[in-house]
């Protein structure tokens, strides 16, 4: 297959190697988002007269029929691709003869590979709201109907105060809301089409950007063409720190969870199936799914300085450094979307204990709530804290370990109704 920027020589066959890499693997998962752009485009070549209306029908026939292959998995880039772009023309030209050469016009690889990411990233970013909304639910569910069941809150990993059950659960569903918000933002980003910036200057053809920006679902373009090639890394960047705020959020989950499933607490179980056992201790269930999940989740959060770091001390236009992108958000974007499943899979079959607090070593729980007790009856706070506080140094102190937290966001008043309001105005931006 001869190359598309081919002036009739070869390059060098290790440069060749190591420039292309494994772009050719990557390039599949933008197969269908490259045709995607390559019918808006020939239907807009159409209006300003670049191509026939026979020639566009026939095009977009044959697209289809290459779309139609993708989406069967029959697919596939010949040994001697560049990448996508270059592999789809080639097959429209071998199967519609000079007409497939004329696809090209007006655009340029590097404004192609910007829409095809573009259009990947608002689809991932779509399927990545879909799984947190589906975790977030499942939270706030478990929040509800475990609400009254208290356990130890701590500070310092030392026991603290009185927590619960609905007050853990519904912290991760409130934390996926600020992270929704980043996810959100990330989106209004890729919303942006900068297909008719070609090379990253503009063309000499009356391009209709505004009807590609309609016809490929883009909310607004990105008008400046210089500013469109200037997105590439900074979209990516963008969407990874956000993706790592929601692996920031698991990491902490998976945390909490490997502490709560050990001997030492045994606030909550799991079936059997779900743990994995000890080559020689019979006794064990290990919490491997947490685990993998907490390491996938650090790894996640390091992506923003990874993609920070391939992208700077680069002025602006388009470089090879680029291509590496794919290379670290493709696959972080689905070990992400593996531990959002594995997750909400593994809280659908958690289990709580009810009688953590009858241990007596929880009883030091109480002291803020007799202290506060003694408040309320008129005795000034610091001279109650210095009474609860000379009970515990004898040995003397006493609680009924009851509770009675009335005010927004307390264990007595969860406000779920409000966080779920949250969540929907911070979803309802990726649309």
């Amino acid at each position: 297959m001869a190359k598309i920027w081919d002036k009739g020589f070869d390059a060098n066959k290790l440069v060749e190697d190591f420039t292309v890499g494994n772009d050719r693997e990557l390039d599949l998962r933008l197969a269908k988002h490259d045709i995607k752009g390559s019918m808006a485009h020939i239907k807009m070549l159409v209006k300003i007269g670049l191509l026939g209306e026979d020639e566009e029908k026939s095009l977009r026939s044959e697209l289809q029929n290459i779309l139609t292959e993708v989406e069967r998995g029959n697919f596939s880039l010949d040994d001697d691709a560049e990448d996508i772009h270059s592999q789809i023309e080639a097959m429209l030209t071998e199967r519609l003869g000079d007409i497939g050469k004329k696809i090209h016009s007006g655009r340029s690889r590097n404004d192609q590979v910007l829409v095809d990411i573009k259009l990947y990233l608002k689809e991932e970013i779509q399927l990545i709201k879909q799984e947190v909304l589906q975790l977030f639910d499942l939270l706030q569910s478990l929040s509800e109907e475990h609400k009254d069941i208290l356990i130890p809150g701590y500070t310092h990993a030392q026991i603290a105060m009185p927590s619960s059950f609905g007050l853990w659960f519904g912290a991760y569903a409130e934390s996926l809301v600020d992270d929704m918000h980043s996810l959100a933002a990330a989106w209004k980003v890729a919303d942006q089409n900068p297909l008719g910036s070609a090379a990253g200057y503009g063309s000499s053809f009356p391009l209709d950007r505004e009807m590609t920006t309609k016809e490929l679902g883009f909310d607004t373009m990105s008008y400046n063409v210089i500013a469109a090639q200037m997105g590439r890394g900074k979209t990516e960047r963008i969407l990874a720190q956000s993706m790592a705020n929601i692996a920031s959020t698991l990491n902490k989950l998976a945390a909490d969870n490997c502490m709560y499933l050990s001997g030492n607490y045994g606030f909550i179980s799991y079936p059997k199936e779900l743990t994995t056992g000890s080559s020689i201790m019979p006794h064990k269930k290990n919490p491997d799914v947490w685990e993998l999940i907490r390491a996938h989740s650090n790894r996640l959060q390091s992506l923003p300085n990874e993609i920070s770091m391939m992208t700077t001390n680069m002025s602006h236009g388009y470089h090879r450094d680029y291509q590496l992108l794919k290379e670290v958000l493709f696959p972080a974007v689905e070990t992400l979307h593996t531990i959002l499943k594995m997750s909400h899979f593994m809280l659908q079959n958690i289990s709580v204990n009810n009688d953590i607090l009858s241990d007596p070593k929880y009883d030091y729980l109480f002291t803020v709530e007799e202290v506060n007790n003694l408040v309320l009856q008129g005795i000034p706070f610091r001279e109650a804290y210095q009474q609860i506080g000379k009970e515990v140094q004898e040995g003397t102190f006493k609680a009924d370990k009851m509770v009675n937290h009335t005010h927004a966001g307390s264990i007595g008043n969860l406000c779920s109704d409000e966080i779920k309001k949250k969540m929907i105005l911070a979803s309802e931006v990726i649309l």
